[in-house]
C-alpha cells in the first residue's frame, strides 16, 4: 500500500474501471472495424477502426473517452453498409 501512495505522491494515478473496460471495449470495436475495413476495401472503415484503438492512449479523462468512443462508434455505425 506504501507503494500506491509514493506512485500517487508522483502523479501517477491507476484509471478507474469504468476507463479500462471502455478502452478494452473500444479497442475490440476498432479492431472489428478496421479488419472489416481492410477486407471491402473501405478506408474510411479502416481508419475509423484504427482511432477507435488509438485514442484512449491519448485521453486522460474518462468521460472524454467514452463520449468520442460513442461518438467514433455513430460514425462507423452510419458507415458501416
Amino acid at each position: 500500500m506504501n507503494e500506491l501512495k509514493q506512485l500517487q505522491s508522483m502523479g501517477l494515478v491507476l484509471p478507474s474501471p469504468a476507463y479500462l473496460f471502455g478502452a478494452v471495449l473500444f479497442g475490440i470495436v476498432g479492431y472489428a472495424a478496421y479488419r472489416r475495413g481492410k477486407l471491402v476495401l473501405r478506408s474510411e472503415l479502416k481508419w475509423t477502426g484504427v482511432a477507435l484503438m488509438v485514442y484512449p492512449y491519448a485521453v486522460s479523462e474518462t468521460w472524454m473517452m467514452w463520449s468520442v468512443g460513442v461518438a467514433l462508434c455513430a460514425w462507423l455505425y452510419a458507415k458501416w453498409n
